[in-house]
């Protein structure tokens, strides 16, 4: 979150209940997602039904397929009456298993698309000020078998009843994170039963659930409802609980690894149990199985551990190591706990775990410094949002996963929003590192920040607390995905909360280290964090992140960009209105609905005036979309190219970097390395060439060429060329420096310095970068339009989220770019798992010198509008003439119906043109 140390939120609680949420009812497929109910007008005359079928064995759990939903308002009988079976429910709302009011709402139609312009001011406010019912009901074949709710996910709170009993109350059910397990046993029948929630409102100030402070327009509804399952869980006399896996892995060597298995049983029946918990690790080639014998007394609990010194089988030798993506294989084990009484099973668990070592001591600067298996890792990371409606939908995340680790990212950052399960899941799956974490400035922080809108803690609010840490602990600590566990943000937690977070931790054998806040901070009982929080969060040049001061590149930035990210003309036209666009560019001092509510944030005033001095004042919308995706590419290529450069400095290095913020939740101006719909802009591809695997790059500050290479594996025979063009192709400068070698994990190699003045040379002007291997391939090719002007910081009037300059880059010249000719030819074929591959031929075939600047190939339908998502192994290219390129798009849709998609080929100065693929035969995309 943006430092709220040193500024005063400018909203309460009247602005929270009236400001209004954008839903996502467009993910990055360009439809709703798949968690949400078409579309459906309530009709009063008929009830809403939700009704899912309970498993019978012991220790299988079902989640509840939907709710029937409905103010309370609107509903006069009394709770004894709502939530018993066959109660109508005419009239009422459908929401799905996981599922916001608001969501619900938007699903069926009561109220309008708030993604689209400001359509979510139409939604009246006093809708969820009042608490509103959620209804389910379930059935169950028999009672043989113990019958429990299990669930999180309550924002705010709620009263739980079954079968018109109160089985608990909003003191207890309180908070989004806390695990709630109900015996509802005494109360179910064989047949239909009925659960209800009677959810109150959200206020982030007041409740520790989610807020969206200056993200975006928070939700009229503030996200009240149940967000993650509801489980029926069925079990026999004897329960297991806490099962998990503490693993010990010998670093460096990695040649072995040591694994305990630990479980809770406890005896929920009245009369003394044998029992036989066996616990089995799958390594995918054999079990590995483990057995105890117990007898417990009536309700005793005993907590179990099988260990390598009594089975010695889980000593394992050469074990499958679990690595980030671009480290290694992505390895996982499986584990499973059974409970079995009376030789009959009574209860189960089950999931993955994978073995690594993760490691993040202060360095000789106090900074933290991450290791993997004893690796080294420089953090490339960005702020990851949920959606705004907080509705799940997991292919439209494994979409945008897979699209943070194209862009070469390691690592995302969770500040609160701590996504379901499936999340973890994917990142395991996927290798992406997670860092999670609470909310800054809202009641997460409310007894530390003096700045923040959280009201002070209650005795209450501090169990929340505690259970919360403890119940995300328990959830997430199998997970070899997650870093580490931020249990503060902008502020540490006082040192009651941080004592009560850090125990709760340590009792659920947390494996990774622990952070005390996100930003340069210390306490009593963590030490130094080792992270600042520095900012910048609105523009500033390029130049900016080379220097070690304020958000520049050293130690750990925990989050930081340059703000506004003007996503593509496709995504703005189906964003905003005509109105809107008009101001978009006409008006830079114009509050911009679609940024935030935050005074610091809700114009592009510094962004669009920088854009000016710098390119030269736009001409039309098209114009100022295409300028700012040149704008955003060069300065988030910076800001990462800067990291990598310092990441192995003798002082001071850079450790980590978290970009504010790598997705919205929401159709969003800022803030963002993809766009709601995953339209791939200039910020997106300069983030991608930044962190190639083996890259070469400018530096701004010195004007050296270096070679980083992130590959495991030293890289030599290498040879690095650099040429200096004027804006009409004329080439001024051209050095090659051959033999060149760097080692792995994040090494660098220094191969030239571009002289401080070369003769004849435009102010602005280009620099070809090449890099090829031993056998002539390039291995990468990297393109700065620069200025013999530089941009010049003025740190003196700088504040937390800008610092301002005194002169600026001029970069005019590239208006005057001679127009380029680029001809494109492409070829689609569909692979066995029906997904397409695309490949475009591009080739620079003008007359002239001057190349084809930041060339970009979309897919399209028919009417132009973009096939999305799309995987482009590489994109957003510069070619000179003669030169020419192959690139590969991945795409799950042809276009509608079935047809091929047309290929739109467009740039900085090109015209766009369009081809159509041709049908390749299948396994041959060229």
């Amino acid at each position: 979150m943006s430092d709220c140390r040193r500024r005063t939120l400018p909203w309460s609680r009247p602005l929270y209940v009236s400001a209004l949420l954008g839903a996502a009812l467009a993910l990055c497929l360009g439809t709703a997602p798949s968690t949400a109910t078409p579309r459906t007008p309530v009709d009063p005359s008929r009830p809403v039904t939700a009704v899912t079928a309970a498993a019978s064995t012991p220790g299988a759990t079902t989640a509840l397929t939907g709710y029937a939903i409905q103010s309370t308002a609107k509903v006069f009988d009394p709770a004894s009456e709502v939530s018993a079976p066959g109660y109508s429910t005419a009239g009422w709302h459908r929401a799905g298993p996981r599922s916001t009011v608001l969501a619900a709402l938007v699903a069926d139609g009561t109220h309008p698309d708030p993604f689209h312009s400001t359509d979510q001011q139409r939604i009246p406010a006093s809708d969820f000020a009042v608490p509103w019912w959620f209804r389910a009901d379930f059935t169950l074949a028999d009672t043989g078998a113990r019958t429990l709710l299990d669930f999180s996910g309550v924002v705010s709170a709620a009263d739980v009843y079954v079968n018109g009993e109160r089985v608990a109350d909003a003191d207890t059910v309180a908070g989004t994170y806390p695990r709630h397990e109900i015996d509802v046993t005494a109360r179910v029948r064989a047949g239909t039963n009925t659960v209800a929630f009677r959810i109150r409102p959200n206020d982030p100030r007041k409740h520790l659930t989610v807020g969206w402070l200056d993200w975006l327009q928070p939700p009229p509804d503030a996200n009240m409802g149940i967000v993650r399952d509801v489980l029926v869980r069925r079990r026999g006399p004897v329960s297991l609980h806490d099962a998990h896996v503490v693993t010990a892995l010998d670093v460096p060597s990695l040649g072995s690894a040591e694994l305990t298995v630990k479980a809770r049983v406890r005896n929920d029946s009245e009369r003394p149990a044998t029992v036989t918990v066996t616990a089995v690790v799958r390594d995918g080639e054999e079990d590995i199985e483990s057995r105890q014998d117990v007898t417990l007394a009536a309700h005793e609990s005993r907590a179990l551990t099988f260990a390598p010194d009594r089975h010695p089988r889980l000593r394992l030798d050469r074990p499958r190591v679990w690595w980030p993506a671009g480290m290694g294989p992505q390895h996982l084990y499986g584990l499973t706990v059974t409970a079995s009484a009376d030789d009959a099973p009574s209860d189960s668990a089950r999931h993955a775990f994978g073995v690594r070592d993760v490691k993040a001591p202060l360095n000789a600067a106090g900074a933290r410094q991450y290791s993997i298996n004893g690796r080294p890792l420089l953090i490339r990371g960005a702020g990851w949002s949920a959606d705004q409606l907080l509705r799940w939908d997991t292919t439209a995340t494994e979409d945008r996963m897979k699209a943070a680790l194209d862009a070469g990212l390691n690592t995302l950052r969770l500040e609160g929003h701590i996504e379901p399960d499936e999340f973890f899941d994917l990142a395991d799956r996927h290798g992406m590192l997670v860092l999670p974490g609470w909310e800054c400035c809202d009641k997460w922080e409310g007894p530390v920040n003096p700045s923040g809108s959280g009201e002070k803690w209650t005795a209450a609010d501090q169990r929340t607390a505690r259970a919360s840490m403890a119940s995300e602990a328990a959830r997430l600590r199998d997970h070899p995905s997650v870093l580490s566990f931020l249990i503060g943000s902008d502020y540490a937690p006082d040192r009651r909360t941080e004592r009560d977070y850090l125990d709760a931790l340590r009792a659920a054998d947390w494996p990774t280290p622990v952070i005390p806040a996100a930003s340069a901070t210390s306490t009593a009982l963590s030490g130094r964090s080792g992270m600042r929080m520095t900012g910048p969060y609105d523009w500033v040049p390029p130049s900016y992140w080379y220097d070690k001061r304020e958000g520049g590149a050293t130690g750990f930035n925990s989050e930081t960009s340059a703000g506004p990210s003007v996503p593509t003309l496709d995504t703005l036209r189906r964003t905003l209105s005509p109105a809107e666009l008009e101001t978009l560019w006409k008006s830079p001092s114009a509050r911009q609905y679609h940024r935030s509510p935050s005074p610091h944030f809700s114009t592009l005033k510094l962004f669009d005036d920088a854009l000016a001095r710098r390119y030269g004042a736009p001409r039309d919308l098209a114009d100022y979309v295409a300028t700012a995706q040149l704008a955003q590419y060069e300065n988030v290529r910076a800001q990462f190219e800067a990291y990598a450069r310092n990441a192995t400095d003798a002082t001071a290095p850079s450790t980590g970097v978290v970009y504010w913020m790598f997705n919205s939740g929401w159709t969003s101006l800022h803030w963002q390395l993809v766009d709601r719909y995953l339209d791939l802009g200039g910020a997106y591809h300069g983030a991608r060439k930044a962190n190639e695997p083996l890259h070469v790059q400018y530096s701004y500050d010195d004007r050296t060429v270096t070679v980083v290479n992130r590959r495991p594996a030293s890289a030599s025979g290498l040879t690095a060329r650099v040429t200096l063009f004027d804006t009409d192709g004329t080439a001024r400068y051209d050095r090659t420096v051959r033999d060149l070698a760097v080692g792995g994990n994040g090494a660098r190699s220094t191969a030239l310095t571009v002289p401080p003045a070369v003769p004849g040379l435009s102010t602005t002007h280009l620099a070809r970068l090449t890099l090829t291997d031993r056998d002539g391939r390039e291995v990468s090719r990297n393109v700065y339009w620069l200025s013999t002007r530089p941009d010049v910081l003025d740190y003196a009037k700088g504040n937390w989220y800008h610092t301002p300059t005194t002169a600026d880059a001029d970069l005019t010249g590239l208006r005057s770019l001679p127009r380029a000719t680029v001809s494109a030819t492409a070829r689609s074929v569909r692979g066995a798992d029906s997904t397409w591959t695309t490949t475009v031929t591009l080739r620079n075939t003008g007359g002239g010198k001057a190349p084809a600047l930041l060339t970009d190939v979309h897919l399209v339908d028919g009417h132009d509008t973009p096939v999305l998502p799309v995987r482009w192994d590489d994109n957003q290219v510069t070619l000179w003439p003669g030169e020419s390129t192959v690139l590969t798009a991945t795409h799950r849709s042809a276009g509608p119906d079935g047809a091929l998609p047309r290929v739109r080929v467009s740039g900085w100065n090109l015209p766009t043109t369009h081809v159509t693929a041709h049908v390749a035969p299948p396994g041959r995309a060229g």
